[in-house]
């Protein structure tokens, strides 16, 4: 993400923004635990799980020892597993259906 011509920020000023966004949004989707992952999937095209993924791919960008249950313990707020079983319902026909068509390009 480029800062506006009109802003001047410093590298560092730009990465603690990120930071503090992504932050923001890892928050935010704690707060909705409500919302799942595949309705993530539907409407956004990503999802926690993705998250998780771009997270393990920045560690490993920057050379970081990190593992994915680590990088989803990161996003998810907890081991995944445990988030599973508490907040992760099966997906409905419905849910399904609506992945398929929104990731089939139809």
């Amino acid at each position: 993400m480029q800062p506006d011509s009109n802003t001047s920020l410093t590298s560092e000023q730009q990465q603690a923004l990120e930071a503090a966004t992504f932050r923001r949004l890892i928050a935010h989707l704690d707060e909705r635990k409500d919302v799942q992952n595949i309705d993530l999937m539907i409407l956004a095209g990503f999802c926690r799980n993705c998250l998780s993924k771009w997270y393990l791919a920045g560690a490993e960008a920057q050379e970081i020892d990190l593992d994915i249950d680590a990088a989803r313990e990161a996003v998810y707020g907890m081991p995944y597993a445990q988030w599973k079983t508490e907040h992760q319902p099966a997906a409905t026909p419905e849910q399904l259906a609506a992945l398929d068509k929104a990731t089939s390009g139809q």
